[in-house]
């Protein structure tokens, strides 16, 4: 196990593009980080350059102290596990967890043990002996997992390991990854473009836009006070409505703000509503719904357990202390007067 400190780190491409920009992150010993943002915001370079797949134009990358900027990645001490699995198609379950080990030159005895281990801990032991086609995803990804856990490394760097599967598998296996990694207490960077992945996953997110990064906090703390626009737009499932100032302007705080945010849970019918909306969409997602409609030309959406007929307008009221303010030209958040 060990702290991955990354100071002032940036990667420029030839020609001057820029994909990752002054990135400054501690994290510590035993953490699960999550890297999260949409594609294209450097998230992926950001990982591959601690696992040294990406050379650093700028900062430093330490690794239990030790700046491995210029560390080839065998040498770094991390174990990377990748949305494709990269296992040898080749070699059996049991040969595939072995490889590296081997490589390296562990005693027999000692790569049977560890191999057994990781066999029982993720519960692969009855396909040891298959070869990967004969697996199914899920299985794949658990044997990809277990290669990396058998070298037992400072660090695990997850990039986007479960978006090959369905979502019922992705479900299941991110409930696995994080009693993985809360069990073995190994520092852990994931990569997702998926908040919900990222929200139940991190013990602090990373939010990355555009290289940069736009918010570290616990999940909890960046879901109820985004930084910026663009956090409490990306974050949140579904997403925070965001609307003018002038179009919700009997709202607290709105003469202050260029936007206002108001998350679909935080927003409740009532008589006595700033707020009127007109229903134009119904989504059910059984337990409750979701009901879009229109705030002037602004889109709105609600999350209510009642049914409402399409066409009618509803009086709507946020939550005490749910309208969060945002600058109109920044994006960054305005704390309430």
């Amino acid at each position: 196990m060990a702290q991955i400190n990354l100071s002032g780190v940036g990667k420029v491409y030839a020609g001057g593009s820029r994909a990752v920009g002054n990135v400054d992150i501690d994290i510590q010993d035993g953490e699960f980080i999550v890297l999260v943002g949409p594609s294209g915001c450097g998230k992926s370079t950001l990982l591959r350059m601690v696992a040294g797949l990406e050379s650093i134009t700028e900062g430093e990358v330490r690794i239990a102290g030790r700046v491995v900027n210029e560390v080839e990645p065998a040498d770094r001490d991390i174990a990377m596990v990748f949305q494709n699995y990269a296992l040898y198609p080749h070699m059996t379950v049991r040969q595939n967890l072995a490889y590296g080990l081997k490589n390296r030159g562990t005693p027999r005895a000692e790569i049977d043990r560890r191999v057994a281990e990781v066999a029982q801990i993720l519960q692969i032991g009855d396909y040891l002996d298959r070869k990967p086609r004969a697996l199914s995803g899920g299985q794949r990804q658990r044997v990809a997992m277990g290669r990396a856990i058998v070298r037992e490394p400072a660090a695990f760097l997850f990039d986007e390991p479960l978006s090959n599967l369905d979502a019922k598998l992705r479900a299941t296996m991110r409930l696995e990854i994080k009693d993985l990694q809360r069990r073995l207490g190994t520092t852990s960077i994931y990569v997702t473009h998926d908040q919900l992945e990222a929200m139940t996953l991190a013990d602090r997110l990373v939010v990355l836009n555009g290289g940069r990064i736009e918010q570290i906090g616990t999940p909890l703390d960046v879901y109820r006070k985004p930084a910026s626009a663009f956090v409490a737009g990306f974050i949140g499932s579904p997403a925070m409505n965001l609307l003018p100032a002038h179009a919700v302007p009997h709202l607290p705080g709105s003469a202050h703000a260029g936007l206002v945010g108001i998350r679909p849970e935080d927003l409740k019918p009532s008589d006595s509503g700033q707020i009127a909306m007109q229903v134009r969409a119904i989504e059910e997602l059984g337990v409750s719904r979701l009901v879009h409609g229109m705030v002037g030309d602004q889109l709105l959406t609600v999350s209510l357990s009642n049914q409402y007929p399409l066409g009618e307008t509803l009086h709507l009221a946020a939550e005490p202390g749910a309208v969060h303010l945002f600058d109109a030209e920044s994006g960054q958040r305005i704390e309430a007067h």
